[in-house]
């Protein structure tokens, strides 16, 4: 064949052949495109700070951070001595220390939620709305004042019926101060916790639509999280996963399961001293849970841990070591937020997540490097493999574990490029590799 001929091929299927079979799939590809639109792209915080209603001040989030800065203070003082407690290599010591120490002073908290739920506990009406309509003023003071956390909001009491009309009248207590102060701001989000069944989900997007239409806000304006603290969440009476129900009905306004650690394990019986998250139990709900959100773009969140850094300093160090090991655990298992509930987590949490992404940064980089200019290396990387380095790297920026100096360096790649690997186009993963060795090279 001559040179810049095209090779003839033959082919044995009349064209009709692919457009019927199209056809027949034309649901399904409808289906897929609704049922799992992928990773949303924004930011997901690396934690939730649950704050009683009546706890909750206006100084609450700059108070959470000195306590944690005071904690490192008194129980250790520089690099070398929380490397020590945590067992942080030379390497990440001090880098890790210093992000901490930044992170605490400038945005301690990624995601603060008013508790009108457990944290608060039963109330008199009056005195429950003053605390629902008294967040809400504190909340949007913070907005206008620019000292918000990047995600704020409330979790308001279940659907259960016992306190059914407590939590709806707290939620459109909040909702309706926020409206009247600042409007819905972008960061709110809203956790409706012991979600059993389906319908509950369903009963909430009623309520919500009913709201919305109240103050002719778009349709599906506000989303939720859906918490998941019992055994009829995960496993429905037909052996089905409710979880994965409760998705469907929350009709695209789902934006995170949250795992209960200690709701879920009484509710299986687990015996007080071993409810934790890396408890058998927990792992496997955390698993279904996983399975259920994946492709979805719903976010998985692990739950906490009830001990608490306070005390003598070789208390304080073993709580420590046991919250850093639990939310590296979490982080290996792509469980990338969990909850805080003590200043004092604050430290290990942040150290926890900043040695996750820099230990593994510069490996991470030059995968994606090599895989954006198409040179070979000793893995040899899919276009799936790309998305997760890709989020990988991004997750690490959003959080401050990384930096995009150093990121755009050692990839070549800017952050739109690391954002379009990330979410590609479903069925054509491979589209943004050709762009971003281009476009990668500014």
């Amino acid at each position: 064949m001559g040179q810049g001929q095209q090779e003839q091929v033959a082919t044995s299927l009349a064209g009709a052949v692919s457009e019927e079979i199209s056809a027949s799939l034309a649901p399904v590809d409808a289906e897929l495109e609704r049922r799992y639109p992928g990773d949303p792209g924004t930011r997901q915080p690396v934690h939730t700070v649950y704050v009683p209603g009546d706890v909750f001040a206006a100084d609450t989030i700059r108070s959470w951070g000195d306590k944690a800065l005071t904690a490192l203070d008194e129980h250790a003082p520089d690099a070398a001595s929380f490397a020590a407690v945590l067992g942080l290599s030379d390497e990440l010591a001090e880098p890790v220390y210093a992000r901490v120490r930044a992170k605490l002073a400038h945005e301690p908290i990624e995601d603060l939620r008013v508790d009108f739920e457990d944290g608060y506990g039963p109330r008199p009406d009056a005195e429950e709305d003053e605390t629902a309509a008294r967040a809400a003023r504190l909340i949007a003071g913070a907005y206008e004042n620019s000292t918000a956390a990047p995600y704020m909001g409330i979790r308001m009491k279940c659907m259960e019926a016992a306190v059914r009309d407590r939590g709806i009248r707290t939620l459109d207590v909040f909702l309706t101060g926020l409206m009247a102060a600042i409007g819905l701001p972008e960061g709110l989000v809203l956790t409706l916790p012991k979600v059993t069944y389906a319908e509950q989900v369903t009963a909430f997007v009623r309520l919500l639509e009913a709201f919305e239409k109240a103050h002719g806000l778009d349709t599906g304006r506000l989303g939720f999280e859906i918490q998941i603290e019992t055994s009829q969440s995960i496993l429905a009476t037909d052996g089905t996963a409710t979880v994965a129900r409760m998705i469907q009905a929350a009709e695209g306004r789902a934006t995170g399961l949250h795992y209960g650690t200690f709701d879920y394990s009484a509710c299986l019986g687990v015996s007080a001293a071993h409810q934790a998250s890396d408890h058998p139990a927990a792992d496997h709900a955390k698993a279904v849970m996983q399975v259920a959100a994946a492709g979805t773009g719903v976010r998985v969140s692990d739950g906490s841990t009830n001990v608490l850094p306070v005390g003598p300093t070789a208390k304080v160090h073993d709580a420590w070591r046991l919250h850093y090991g639990l939310t590296r655990r979490a982080l290996a298992r792509a469980y990338y937020q969990g909850w805080d509930m003590h200043p004092g987590h604050l430290p290990t949490r942040y150290a926890a997540v900043y040695a996750f992404y820099r230990e593994g940064f510069e490996q991470a980089a030059g995968r994606l490097a090599r895989y954006a200019g198409r040179v070979g290396g000793d893995v040899m990387d899919e276009p799936a493999t790309a998305k997760a380095l890709s989020g990988y790297l991004l997750r690490g920026l959003d959080c401050g574990a990384l930096d995009i100096g150093e990121v755009a360096r050692l990839t070549g790649l800017t952050r739109a490029d690391l954002e379009a690997y990330a979410a590609p186009r479903r069925g054509d993963l491979t589209v943004s590799r050709s762009s971003s060795t281009k476009s990668g090279k500014k």
